[in-house]
């Protein structure tokens, strides 16, 4: 297959351009001087040891633990009746109570008395709709 002159002549127009636009650059690089040896010497850098603190700074307290709190509660939703297994494995009394929110508009819903769970005790709660029960949830108060 012969080439034909003008794919030549793109092929070598490419290759002129592409330099121009190359030797600025290359030249631009060259122009500047590297320093003299033993002209531009520094003198070591100098530290005042008087100005290292002896000791790191003084880290801000860290904030208390939170303490840990309240009794583990499952609760279990069996048609209309619903029942609470509450056990408190903290040093702390918990006052726990049930609530219970009827589906019906006409069933009253119910909030259970508080019930104290003292340390590892162990308490069952337990409330009824007539008819449904949309949710039960159980809430804690600290003595």
């Amino acid at each position: 297959m012969r080439a034909r002159r003008s794919r030549a002549v793109s092929l070598l127009v490419t290759s002129v351009v592409l330099t121009g636009f190359l030797l600025p650059g290359a030249v631009a690089q060259d122009e500047v001087p590297a320093p003299a040896p033993g002209t531009d010497v520094q003198a070591p850098a100098v530290v005042d040891l008087a100005q290292i603190p002896a000791e790191p700074p003084v880290q801000p307290a860290k904030p208390a633990a939170r303490e840990l709190f309240g009794a583990d509660c499952d609760t279990e939703i069996s048609g209309s009746q619903v029942v609470a297994f509450c056990h408190n494995a903290y040093p702390q009394t918990d006052l726990v109570r049930l609530h219970v929110e009827c589906d019906r508009w006409w069933d009253v819903d119910g909030d259970g008395a508080a019930v104290a769970v003292g340390p590892a005790g162990r308490v069952e709660l337990s409330g009824r709709c007539w008819k449904e029960v949309r949710s039960a949830w159980v809430s804690h108060q600290r003595q």
